[in-house]
């Protein structure tokens, strides 16, 4: 007997009269798609009774106009990484590890159901939102600007932790891969194409017709890392194509920066092993960096600051002080790497720690790490301040 589909609120399932069925992913109150622990959940639901299901296969699409899925939210990510520092040490790395696999493993559910999955992308679908397309067997991409795939998460000190690290270099090659996780490169129409991230672009409006014409002329289908002609690189191989960009980001950064290492990792230690030991390395690696102070730096400032700055300064409400701000340490230089340096900066700002928001230190913090060069990886200038009073 088939078991009924699960009650969805993140998504929504929509029967089609030809036996397949729609996922639509459409968070309410949201103007955009974010990968909540609520919809991880559901998601993992919905793979559950998708393989016992008698549904033809299923197409994957947003109800936004906006986006197919933005990626995770950041603001659930910031209270998990408060509740992972809070415990006692020995138990971080566990609790780091069962919070954030949940995905993963729904994503892994979904793609070895036995049944054919299409996703139809007409917007971007960055973060968590390219890895659920990767999970698919069948990607159809409208030809519009708006619409492009991409896994940012380095840009605020993160790694793709869903699998993202796993299945692109699978899918397109290491060398293709690494500017999307190492740089947060973006790819859209024929250049998604081209590189194999995608198997057909096509006229907006046009994509649910050719993600159902393919569904449903599909046979049971699997990834091409679970058929059992594929071959795992060598090691040896892997690490031939890793090692000279290890050592460039070596030298670029000091260091300082761990999520661009931890990425290459992931491909190092992943791509030799089995699918399902590889997120599970991924997931490892993942549930170390999160613990580490600077991919929270990194979110509170060039994302959740950055949000915060631009939306005032379009609306003209900046509060002036941030000007002062950077006034104040724009006659520092640039040798942000002299701690004596960061050191007179933080005493610059000490004046003004106490008199602002959370909200309103974020904005200056970001306004100094992108006009002034400050290091990201601190956070910013009150960021440090208050990680050196703590």
């Amino acid at each position: 007997m088939t078991l009924a589909p699960p009650k969805l609120e993140q998504f929504r399932l929509e029967f089609q009269d030809n036996g397949l069925v729609h996922l639509v992913f459409d968070v309410p109150g949201r103007t955009m798609n974010l990968f909540s622990n609520a919809a991880i959940h559901e998601l993992g639901a919905f793979a559950a009774w998708f393989g016992t299901s008698d549904v033809r296969g299923v197409l994957i699409r947003s109800g936004k106009d906006t986006a197919f899925c933005a990626g995770a939210d950041l603001t659930e990510l910031g209270v998990a990484y408060d509740m992972i520092v809070a415990a006692p040490p020995r138990d971080r790395f566990t609790i780091a590890f069962d919070h954030f696999f949940p995905l993963s493993a729904a994503l892994r559910a979904l793609e070895t159901a036995g049944k054919p999955v299409a996703a139809a992308i007409a917007g971007l679908a960055l973060g968590g939102g390219c890895e659920l397309a990767l999970a698919a067997h069948y990607r159809v991409l409208t030809d519009s600007p708006r619409a492009a795939l991409g896994l940012p998460e380095s840009l605020v000190g993160l790694l793709p932790g869903a699998g993202g690290t796993q299945r692109l270099p699978r899918l397109i090659g290491v060398n293709k891969a690494l500017p999307i996780l190492l740089e947060g490169a973006r790819l859209a129409g024929k250049a998604a194409l081209d590189s194999g991230l995608v198997d057909a672009v096509v006229t907006p409006g046009e994509e649910i017709a050719a993600a159902e014409q393919w569904l449903l002329t599909a046979t049971k289908q699997c990834q091409p890392w679970d058929r059992p002609e594929w071959t795992a690189t060598r090691p040896g191989q892997v690490s031939a194509q890793i090692d000279p960009v290890r050592a460039r980001i070596m030298a670029e950064t000091g260091g300082l920066y761990p999520a661009p290492i931890s990425i290459l990792d992931c491909i190092e230690h992943g791509l030799p092993q089995c699918f399902d030991g590889a997120i599970r390395s991924e997931m490892a690696i993942f549930a170390h960096l999160i613990q580490r102070p600077e991919p929270r730096n990194m979110i509170q400032t060039l994302f959740l600051g950055k949000t915060d700055y631009d939306r005032h300064v379009r609306k003209g409400t900046a509060p002036a002080f941030i000007g002062d701000v950077v006034a104040a340490l724009a006659p520092l230089g640039s040798d942000w790497a002299d701690p004596q340096v960061r050191q007179s900066a933080h005493a610059l700002v000490d004046q003004w720690a106490g008199q602002h928001t959370a909200e309103e230190l974020r904005m200056a913090d970001y306004a100094v790490v992108s006009q002034l060069g400050y290091p990201a990886y601190l956070g910013g200038p009150f960021a440090a301040l208050r990680a050196t009073s703590t």
